[in-house]
């Protein structure tokens, strides 16, 4: 179990970390923005599921296989782009002369989770991420490391839905503001434009520990 202080540090590190909008962040805004409050926090709650996946696999070492594997990385990580291009595809695709973009018009709370879910756990720098950042807060003196890990994971998902969710919050208030049909047009195009350029960076992107 880590020690009082390592969990004050900790929590210190990753809220700086959540902060600052990464892939993850842009993704539940624009969620928020295009689709509702609703959307986006659902959304959220898929994007958490994925983290605390991530940090399971960091603990009982899936994670270490993938950095460790040019060709693991590579599948996980194409694949992730596949799925944010084919996101963005289907948002600009779509020329419903009513769009229906807020609430659960569009879609369901399900579908929403697990879109989310699987644009966080296809994201291999998320899996890179888990592994270069839980272990530097370790003290295997204290314990086994794998619990102290799946602790330590839970606390920075649970902080970040808190931090993502606030973001998507603003997000569907901003969006909600924009309610007439051209606007929630523009919306859609631009969100379909923000997961093309998701997508398009994921698969263009190096080894590193970006969340």
């Amino acid at each position: 179990m880590p020690e009082p202080h390592t969990f004050l540090l900790f929590a210190g590190a990753s809220i700086l970390l959540l902060v600052v909008p990464g892939p993850a962040v842009i993704y539940v805004i624009t969620r928020g923005a295009s689709q509702g409050r609703r959307a986006g926090v659902v959304s959220v709650l898929g994007v958490a599921l994925g983290n605390f996946t991530h940090a399971i696999a960091a603990a009982i070492g899936i994670s270490a296989l993938i950095a460790s594997s040019a060709a693991a990385f590579s599948v996980v990580k194409y694949a992730g782009a596949a799925y944010l291009i084919y996101l963005g595809i289907r948002a600009l695709a779509d020329r419903a002369e009513a769009p229906k973009l807020f609430g659960e018009r569009n879609r369901t709370d399900r579908r929403l989770f697990w879109e989310g879910f699987l644009v966080d756990l296809l994201n291999p720098k998320t899996a890179l991420f888990f592994l270069a950042f839980l272990p530097q807060f370790i003290d295997p003196a204290q314990g086994a490391v794998a619990p102290q890990m799946l602790i330590l994971g839970a606390m920075f998902t649970s902080l970040g839905l808190l931090s993502d969710g606030t973001y998507a919050v603003a997000a569907g208030a901003l969006g909600r503001r924009l309610r007439t049909a051209r606007s929630e047009r523009r919306l859609q195009r631009a969100s379909g434009v923000v997961y093309l350029g998701l997508g398009m960076t994921a698969a263009l992107a190096e080894g590193g520990t970006e969340r």
